[in-house]
């Protein structure tokens, strides 16, 4: 059977075509999926019965599995997530005020390694589906509705259309998102949709290492949000900390990225995403670099404080000295975010999410062995 989950108005109406439908019911079949969150074909009303009966034949509404859930004392929540083989990922919540926002995972593990992040030494298994992406979406949401619902004290009336709880959408959980590039942009186009979750293009964001091919690609594909993983101002470090640099160096990805922006047709800044590791990147003459690096771009700066993982060598930044690589940037003119950390407790922060990964790469072997033998030297 096919799932239906991932597919657009277009495919869905292709792949019903010899089976009765009409144009319009795959418009109507996505309303039902994703608005009104309704799995059960019988539950379609507006649809023919004769088509009801064929849908529950040759497709299903197949969603990952809830293997757990984990409450930070901050709001933060994290869903750790079974896809049909096995393997587990995870997705996080974040409130903040009004805002809900989704930090959704797009490969199970991640190929690149870096050093900072601990996905990267979970390994690599496979990217997901563009159903197991926009499941995360679903799910999350049916959550929030019912809780909603339940402090109404109403019964769910699952034929009414759900609000929009998720007002944003990160790709920042577990894996390159533009190393898996037609599912994530298919998942991208899912949200904007009208008929699905009909989300702001400024309220989804792409968070990339510097995949340049792929950021090329966006350009005329996609009019999603940008952020850029850079984490250090020159080539020698990025190498050692985001080794996707040695084949993709900074002043390429810069480039493509101005391309992006340039394209969109609304006025935009890149964000740029820059981990605070201690007696790493947090010098201030490496502030100094990043103020020369990023000039003429039109940027914001988040600066993020590392979050431990077992067996990492690096440390946060200190208070001080985060505070005084954001003076510095912002005098010379940038507008400066420090990201607060959010559901560490729960290992729900950035960098910190895991999942369960069936590691194709060994990585996670050689990983422990060298924390190993560091730990006993």
């Amino acid at each position: 059977m096919l799932n239906l989950l991932g597919l657009s108005p277009a495919k869905i109406s292709d792949f019903l075509q010899g089976h009765g439908a009409r144009p319009f019911h795959s418009q109507q079949i996505l309303q039902w999926m994703h608005q009104r969150q309704v799995r059960d074909f019988d539950a379609m009303t507006d649809l023919s019965k004769a088509l009801r009966t064929k849908l529950k034949e040759i497709a299903c509404i197949q969603l990952p599995k809830i293997a757990r859930m984990q409450f930070s004392d901050d709001g933060t929540r994290k869903w750790l997530l079974e896809l049909e083989d096995g393997n587990q990922i995870e997705t996080v919540l974040i409130p903040d005020g009004g805002r809900n926002t989704l930090c959704v995972s797009s490969q199970v593990g991640c190929v690149l390694d870096c050093q900072f992040c601990a996905t990267g030494k979970q390994g690599f298994n496979r990217d997901l589906t563009t159903a197991e992406i926009i499941g995360q979406l679903w799910l999350v949401q049916h959550a929030l509705q019912q809780e909603r619902s339940c402090r109404e004290n109403k019964d769910v009336v699952r034929v009414q259309p759900v609000a929009k709880i998720i007002t944003n959408v990160v790709f920042m959980g577990m894996g390159e998102p533009l190393l898996n590039f037609e599912q994530v942009m298919s998942a991208i186009d899912l949200m904007f949709h009208d008929h699905a979750y009909g989300l702001s293009k400024r309220r989804v964001t792409v968070s990339t290492a510097g995949v340049a091919p792929a950021m090329e690609q966006m350009i005329g594909r996609t009019q999603a949000s940008l952020a850029l993983s850079l984490h250090a101002p020159d080539d020698a470090l990025r190498s050692r900390i985001v080794p996707i640099n040695k084949k993709y160096p900074i002043q390429v990805i810069l480039e493509k990225v101005r391309s992006y922006l340039a394209s969109l047709p609304d006025k935009r800044a890149v964000t740029i995403e820059y981990t605070m590791i201690k007696d790493v990147n947090d010098q201030e003459h490496q502030a100094r670099n990043l103020i020369k690096l990023l000039r003429s771009l039109p940027c914001k700066i988040n600066l993020i404080p590392f979050n431990p993982f077992p067996q990492s060598t690096y440390q946060c930044s200190d208070t001080a000295r985060i505070r005084q690589f954001a003076h510095l940037l912002k005098q010379a003119g940038y507008v400066v975010t420090v990201r607060s950390t959010r559901g560490d407790d729960i290992a729900a922060a950035c960098g910190q999410l895991v999942g369960v990964v069936e590691d194709r790469t060994r990585r996670q072997v050689t990983w422990r062995k060298a924390a190993l033998q560091s730990s006993g030297s």
